[in-house]
């Protein structure tokens, strides 16, 4: 059986709330960095993460 491609990647918070997710991606599919705007709890509002290295 083949391994998964797929892998885990940190989305943090670009308003520096220290407000993060887990999210997953293809890095076959998609080798730059993944950027979206989804609702920070922390600033009450839509800001932009990105994707940060998972320890």
């Amino acid at each position: 059986m083949a391994k998964a491609v797929k892998i885990k990647v940190k989305m943090e918070s670009s308003a520096g709330t220290g407000s993060f997710f887990i999210a997953e991606k293809n890095p076959r599919t998609h080798p730059e960095k993944l950027t979206l705007k989804k609702y920070d709890k922390k600033s009450r509002k839509h800001e932009e993460f990105v994707e940060k290295k998972l320890k």
